[in-house]
């Protein structure tokens, strides 16, 4: 009988963490490029474009997936 969550969940947890972590840094890192070179306007419109493209690519896949049902 377990007590509650055990090792795995726990790292699973830490992993989880750290890779959000990562990413982060990763997208402030590009998102403060952008606007070092390209102001306030190009930051945002660079973030814009990121987000149309992400969802260009989720709608593209979800109108596969009722094409298939």
């Amino acid at each position: 009988m377990e007590d509650g969550p055990g090792f795995r969940f726990f790292a699973w947890l830490a992993a989880v963490i750290i890779a959000c972590g990562v990413a982060g840094l990763v997208l402030m890192l590009i998102f403060t490029r952008a606007w070092y070179a390209w102001g306030l306007g190009g930051a945002f419109l660079l973030f814009a474009a990121v987000l149309l493209l992400f969802g260009w690519v989720y709608d593209r896949r979800q109108a596969r997936r009722y094409q298939a049902e």
